[in-house]
C-alpha cells in the first residue's frame, strides 16, 4: 500500500463523525493510501460507542472524481488483483454504523461508488454523478455495475455506465439514488441536522435496521422477512425497547441505554444488572436471528 498521505480529516460533534475527503488538487482521487485512511478511520468509529452516525463527505466543489488514475497506471494483473482495494471497498461496505454520503459537486467513478457504499446520500444541488470509466477503457470495479442497478434500475445503470450519462442532482432524486437535495448554502446545516437524528436513534436498533435493509438487496424475500422478525426479537430483548415504549406512553423523551453486542454501551441510571440481561439477550437473539436468515422456513412472530 502507498504512503500515508494525510488525505482525510475527522472531526466530531456530540455524537456524529465526519470524514471529509482531503485531495483538493486532485479532486479527492481515491488513491489507495486515501482507502486505507478512510478504512481505518471507520474501523475505529465503527467501534466507538459515543458515535451513532457517519457523515462522509469531500467538500462544496467535489465528493470525489474517482480512482487516482496515475496510481493506477502500468500495474500488471497480479498487483490489481492482489493488491488492497478489494479488501478496502470491503471495509467500507462491512461498516456498521449508519453511514451518510454528503455530495457536493462532482462524484465520478469510484467516488459514486464510494456513495452508493454509504446508506444515504443527501446532495447539494450542484451535485453531478457519473461512472465514466468506460471512456478511459476501463469498466466500475468499486460495485457499481450491482449497487447502481438496484438503485436505479438497469435501464438507467445502463445508460450511465455503457454511454457515460450523468445524472444531476434533481435527476438523481427523482431517479431514487439519492434520498435528499438541498441548496448549495444550507447544504452543510441540513446534512449535520439529518446526521444527528440519525445518531439519536439507539445504537443496536439502528444496527439491526440498516442490516435489514442492506440484506433486501442481497437476499429472497422471505429470508428479508424472516431476518427482520428475527432482528425485532432481538430490539425487543434489549433495554432500549422498555425504555423507548415507556417514554412514548409516558409522553417523555427517551434515555437510551441499550449495549451494542461487543461493545461496551455507556449505561443510563437503570439498574446495571437489567442493562446486562438485556444486552445478553440481544446477544443471544441475535445469533437467533442469524439462524433464522440461513433457515427461512423458520417462523417468528412479531
Amino acid at each position: 500500500m502507498s504512503a500515508p498521505e494525510n488525505a482525510i480529516l475527522i472531526e466530531r460533534d456530540a455524537r456524529v463523525a465526519t470524514i471529509t475527503l482531503d485531495r483538493p488538487a486532485q479532486r479527492n482521487a481515491l488513491s489507495d493510501a486515501l482507502l486505507g485512511e478512510l478504512a481505518d478511520a471507520l474501523a475505529a468509529l465503527d467501534d466507538d460507542p459515543s458515535i451513532g452516525c457517519i457523515v462522509l463527505t469531500g467538500g462544496e466543489r467535489q465528493f470525489a472524481a474517482g480512482a487516482d488514475l496515475r496510481e493506477l497506471a502500468g500495474r500488471g494483473l497480479e498487483e490489481v488483483v492482489l493488491g488492497p482495494r478489494t479488501r478496502l471497498w470491503s471495509a467500507v461496505r462491512s461498516t456498521r454504523q449508519p453511514l451518510l454520503a454528503a455530495v457536493s459537486g462532482w462524484c465520478l467513478g469510484g467516488g459514486l461508488e464510494l456513495a452508493l457504499a454509504c446508506d444515504l446520500i443527501v446532495a447539494s444541488e450542484t451535485a453531478v454523478f457519473g461512472q465514466p470509466e468506460l471512456a478511459v477503457g476501463l469498466i466500475p470495479g468499486g460495485g457499481a455495475t450491482q449497487l447502481l442497478v438496484r438503485a436505479v434500475g438497469r435501464a438507467l445503470a445502463a445508460d450511465v455506465v455503457l454511454a457515460g450519462r450523468t445524472l444531476e442532482a434533481q435527476e438523481a432524486l427523482v431517479a431514487g439514488l439519492i434520498a435528499r437535495v438541498l441548496p448549495l448554502a444550507r447544504w452543510q446545516e441540513g446534512v449535520r441536522g439529518l446526521a444527528a437524528e440519525i445518531a439519536d436513534k439507539p445504537a443496536i436498533a439502528s444496527r439491526l435496521a440498516k442490516q435489514a435493509l442492506r440484506l433486501a438487496e442481497e437476499t429472497p424475500l422471505s429470508a428479508g422477512i424472516a431476518f427482520e422478525r428475527a432482528a425485532f426479537h432481538v430490539a425487543l430483548g434489549v433495554t432500549d425497547a422498555a425504555e423507548g415504549i415507556d417514554a412514548f406512553l409516558g409522553r417523555r423523551a427517551p434515555h437510551w441505554a441499550g449495549r451494542a453486542p461487543g461493545d461496551a454501551m455507556q449505561r443510563s441510571a437503570a439498574p446495571g444488572d437489567r442493562a446486562q440481561k438485556s444486552a445478553a439477550a440481544g446477544d443471544a437473539a441475535q445469533a437467533q436471528a442469524v439462524q433464522t436468515m440461513a433457515d427461512p422456513n423458520e417462523r417468528a412472530v412479531s
